[in-house]
């Protein structure tokens, strides 16, 4: 089965030895290599500006995180937190599609990864903020993306 890997905070990185287990494991059972394929999830929003990602997320973004977090025994997210996670090692791909794309190909060099799925709507965001962030994951990251990739596979 693939692996899937929901990092909903800290350093993407720390997450690397869950995907070198399932790949050694799969190696063990005699699983062909490219068969077993690895899929990183995280939360993010995109949007024309860093700017107007940040508002469209924060707000409903820390609302439901500090709740789950007052259930799980977290402190209440902060926004020096969220501005951490955002940062170039951060978990949150919140920003512009060219932030997203560096993070998604940084985020590759470590995991090798066959997928990225972002989860936009935690809370209640504008629609038409979702929307555009959509289009931008579709229409521009992906793409980038995919080329960039592309270049980076050796020829058979």
């Amino acid at each position: 089965l693939p692996l899937a890997i929901a990092i909903i905070g800290g350093e993407p990185a720390r997450f690397a030895p869950l995907a070198a287990l399932y790949r050694e494991a799969g190696r063990r059972a005699g699983v062909a290599k490219d068969a077993l394929l690895v899929g990183i999830n995280g939360h993010g929003f995109l949007a024309d500006t860093a700017e107007a990602a940040v508002e469209a997320f924060f707000t409903p973004y820390a609302e439901v995180m500090s709740r789950i977090g007052k259930e799980r025994g977290w402190p209440p997210l902060a926004r020096a937190q969220f501005d951490l996670g955002r940062g170039p090692r951060g978990h949150l791909m919140v920003g512009t599609p060219d932030e997203a794309i560096a993070k998604i190909l940084a985020q590759y060099e470590v995991f090798g990864h066959h997928r990225y799925g972002m989860q936009m709507q935690v809370g209640l965001q504008p629609q038409e903020a979702i929307l555009r962030s959509i289009e931008l994951l579709g229409t521009v990251v992906k793409p980038a993306v995919n080329q960039a990739l592309a270049k980076r596979k050796v020829p058979a």
